[in-house]
């Protein structure tokens, strides 16, 4: 069912159908229809909602153990790897009020790649940010119905445009108004791009190519690349099209 789930999530959440204020709703209509389509599965919005939750603790945890020097992921197995077990029990004894903590380093998590797509979103808006369980908890918006007996008036269409040139007047008149410098927006230099891809471990010169070539050419695509943990920029950078 996961990865039923997870692949509508993922093409969801590429086609921007993943906000900060939560998924769309015809998001769980996919996503229910491709569960039963791939696994003949009914399931429902809330049972989504409660796997969401724990697939959204998942990468919490983990990415927060990704974070720390002598850890990375075994893609083969589908769970951490460490340098030894002596970073693993520095690690446990540093965050041992966490009870769960010690079945992470045997636990087996599959599809870590689509997880970290769906979530790293939702952890990376900062303190404060709803987290993707969070956002999946909340019941959907219904429809506003509105009783053709009371329909609201429209606003003339001369009226808008009006309203509309008169908003632009005044930005015009503020912006000639003001005696500072526009400031321009802030351009990553290529050789910034060069020594970020330098930092990857394990990335071959023809892919640092490939990828620098894309990176100069769209600075979106750069600014993404840095808010990812270091263990994961390479597989991301070589899902890029």
């Amino acid at each position: 069912m996961d990865v039923a789930l997870l692949e509508v999530l993922v093409e969801h959440h590429n086609k921007g159908d993943h906000a900060q204020n939560g998924w769309k709703p015809h998001v769980y209509t996919h996503a229910i229809r491709n569960v039963k389509d791939k696994c003949n599965k009914d399931i429902t919005k809330d049972n989504i909602s409660g796997r969401m939750r724990t697939l959204d603790h998942h990468y919490e945890v983990v990415s927060k153990i990704l974070s720390q020097s002598g850890f990375g992921w075994d893609w083969t197995n589908n769970r951490l790897s460490m340098d030894s077990d002596d970073v693993w029990d520095k690690y446990v004894e540093a965050n041992k009020a966490s009870k769960e903590i010690k079945s992470y380093k045997t636990k087996v998590i599959k599809n870590w790649e689509s997880i970290c797509i769906v979530y790293s979103k939702d952890h990376a808006n900062g303190k404060g940010a709803k987290t993707g369980a969070e956002i999946a908890a909340e019941p959907l918006e219904e429809p506003i119905e509105v009783s053709p007996e009371v329909a609201p008036k429209r606003q003339r269409t001369g009226d808008a445009i009006l309203c509309m040139l008169g908003d632009m007047k005044r930005d015009l008149v503020d912006a000639f108004k003001t005696t500072e410098p526009i400031p321009l927006p802030k351009v990553t230099t290529p050789a910034e791009i060069l020594d970020a891809l330098r930092l990857i471990p394990d990335l071959a010169e023809q892919d640092m190519l490939r990828c620098y070539g894309k990176l100069v050419l769209n600075d979106r695509l750069f600014q993404a690349l840095k808010e990812l943990p270091i263990t994961m920029r390479k597989t991301w950078l070589l899902m890029l099209p």
